[in-house]
């Protein structure tokens, strides 16, 4: 079967940017629905693997949890069927903010769902604001 590009990269543009408001306003339950149900998350490159749904919201609860968010897409490139991302997410809570920006790299499925996410960033770009 071959899956008609157009249509996949519009798919991937709005899961993208669905990705981004869901950081700034969404449930971990609502990102988690972005993925696959094989999926695999790999936050940072080098951490082990969240390939369930339990844990992919046990991790973007962390986010989720947070007194204040915003996150700004800065750029993106959609190519077959991966989507490479720039973006900065500000967090904060008890008084605290951290800033961190990240590049995403995700790989998706024919129906528009994340198959893969592997995040490229490392400890020394978490910023404390």
């Amino acid at each position: 079967m071959t899956v008609d590009q157009g249509t996949l990269s519009e798919k991937i543009n709005a899961a993208v940017d669905a990705y981004v408001e869901l950081l700034n306003s969404g449930t971990a339950e609502q990102i988690a629905d972005l993925y696959a149900a094989d999926a695999s998350v790999e936050d940072p490159i080098g951490a082990d693997l969240r390939t369930t749904r339990d844990q992919l919201v046990e991790f973007y609860s962390v986010i989720t949890g947070m007194d204040e968010r915003t996150a700004t897409l800065k750029w993106k490139k959609i190519a077959g069927d991966t989507a490479v991302f720039e973006f900065t997410l500000v967090t904060g809570t008890s008084g605290m903010k951290f800033e961190i920006t990240p590049i995403d790299i995700m790989v998706f499925d024919a129906q528009g769902k994340v198959s893969s996410m592997r995040a490229v960033w490392e400890q020394s770009d978490l910023k404390q604001l």
